[in-house]
């Protein structure tokens, strides 16, 4: 009975020490919302009184349109690169005979292991002589390999927890490996496909060091774009940008819980029926 209790006792700290954490990591998120509509032409908090203004100077600025449509290209073609080509590594993790594979395993997790600074130093330079600072390209290369962790390791998840001898029993019914792959496996692991695109897509439109880095004067990011204003102007337009930057990447994670739930719960996610 006491052991019982002290278990009771550690868990519950554990959780409160998690929900304290979390909060405070929180706490400068749930401030900058109320600021955001703030009438004072500085950030204060707690406001004075409510407006729109910094809204609409902000959707009236053709600089941070600019950054934020340029944001939002980059983010969507970085999630379906990183998805298609991570989830290919995780296949060929999963199933094939990699000769030297421990090494093919830490060239997929390095992005998560040498600091960003490290990365974006060594990007520019690379870059520079490829004519590629400034580019789509470049943008799209430099934050496919930094979200190609996050990707592999979410898919990974998903397919090991993936029954094989499904797609054994497709392919022993005459299935080709593709069919098999295309009505059998992809259904089931496609929860996970949806959560490593959406992790590609945060990862690549919040990020600010690899940015700043290779953008240029006419491509700029939306994070360099907050960096350069915090620079010359701290204005309540910046946690209006915030804010809406925060409110795209809930609504992202938002929607990638739909999609997962409501794939799961189609007939073709659970596997046909047997008849009577």
């Amino acid at each position: 009975m006491r052991r019982r209790s002290e278990l009771t006792a550690g868990r519950l700290a554990a959780n409160a020490l998690a929900y304290g954490v979390a909060i405070f990591l929180l706490v400068p998120t749930a401030l900058i919302v109320p600021m955001s509509f703030g009438p004072d032409r500085y950030l204060k908090f707690p406001p004075s009184g409510f407006t729109l203004e910094w809204y609409a100077a902000y959707f009236s600025d053709r600089d941070w349109l600019d950054a934020t449509f340029f944001s939002l290209r980059i983010a969507v073609l970085t999630s379906i690169v990183a998805t298609v080509v991570g989830a290919l590594v995780s296949l060929a993790l999963v199933r094939g005979r990699l000769p030297g594979k421990p090494v093919f395993e830490l060239l997929v997790v390095g992005p998560v292991i040498v600091p960003n600074i490290a990365i974006a130093i060594a990007t520019y330079l690379v870059f520079d002589g490829l004519k590629l600072t400034g580019t789509t390209l470049g943008f799209v290369a430099a934050h496919s390999a930094l979200a190609m962790p996050f990707v592999v390791f979410t898919i990974l998840a998903s397919l090991h927890r993936f029954d094989a001898d499904l797609e054994r029993a497709a392919l022993s019914c005459g299935a080709s490996p593709l069919q098999a792959f295309t009505w059998v496996t992809l259904p089931q692991i496609f929860p996970g496909i949806v959560s490593a695109a959406l992790f590609a897509f945060i990862i690549s439109f919040d990020e600010p060091v690899i940015s700043f880095f290779i953008s240029d004067l006419d491509h700029r990011s939306l994070p360099r774009k907050m960096f350069e204003d915090i620079d010359y102007n701290i204005s309540p337009t910046l946690a209006a940008v915030a804010t809406v930057l925060t409110g795209l990447t809930i609504l992202a994670l938002v929607v990638g819980h739909f999609a997962g739930r409501s794939r799961q719960a189609s007939p073709a996610a659970r596997g046909p029926t047997s008849g009577n």
